[in-house]
């Protein structure tokens, strides 16, 4: 038994380090960008021609949080290739593995992000904005200056758990032939018959990565704290 850990735990950690840590911060940083315009979007009160694409993004948010990620992944990775279009797209969209998991966790971390922002924004109390006008700060400034700094201090501890959550659904990549460490989990108990053994050492393997990131957000809550109570 050691000697199968001894010689799959490299394995495993190499492919956490090159595929699932990776896969989990480009996917967050793109789905935190696609989180905070989405969030401004909804909260926006212009009329007219921008409703139609405020009611885009409501459809975007519910399309992602009522549906699997699993389904998700399915339709980007298998499904995006049948969609023919005739002199646009003949051939359908073909994506690269670790392309599809990209997108498919940036849109899906979008919109539940989307969420947390638009609530944390909606948090900050209406006098910030009239104090900031009051000053002569455009919209755009106190949005950057005044609220999104309160804002982030509400929305820190919900989005940190969503990155942890992150980091484990990453395994549903392997469904998509990413050779991130559930994958390869899956190959090394397929050769050597330990199925028990494996899953149970990839599991601690992301149990300590989560735990090493519950760290780092308590530390980065109380860091975000001290700030705001000096400024």
């Amino acid at each position: 038994m050691w000697e199968i850990i001894r010689t799959s735990l490299p394995q495993l950690l190499a492919a956490g380090f090159k595929y699932t840590i990776p896969l989990a911060l480009i996917s967050f940083f793109f789905g935190l960008i696609i989180a905070l315009v989405t969030a401004l979007i909804r909260l926006s009160h212009q009329r007219g021609p921008f409703m139609i694409l405020k009611w885009f993004v409501q459809f975007y948010v519910w399309l992602f949080r009522s549906t699997p990620l699993l389904v998700q992944l399915f339709i980007v990775f298998f499904g995006l290739p049948y969609l023919r279009i005739r002199g646009i797209l003949p051939h359908g969209i073909k994506l690269e593995p670790f392309t599809a998991g990209i997108i498919t966790f940036s849109l899906n971390t979008g919109a539940y992000a989307s969420e947390t922002i638009r609530a944390a924004i909606s948090s900050v109390d209406r006098g910030q904005w009239e104090a900031g006008a009051a000053i002569g700060m455009t919209r755009l400034q106190i949005l950057w200056r005044i609220i999104i700094p309160q804002a982030l201090r509400v929305a820190l501890p919900p989005l940190s758990n969503s990155f942890i959550s992150l980091v484990k659904d990453t395994s549903l990549a392997a469904s998509i032939t990413i050779m991130e460490m559930f994958e390869v989990s899956q190959q090394i108990a397929a050769a050597n018959y330990q199925p028990l053994l494996m899953y149970t050492l990839v599991a601690l393997i992301y149990a300590v990565f989560t735990t090493v990131l519950s760290v780092l957000q308590h530390y980065l809550e109380k860091r975000l704290g001290s700030q705001l109570e000096i400024s």
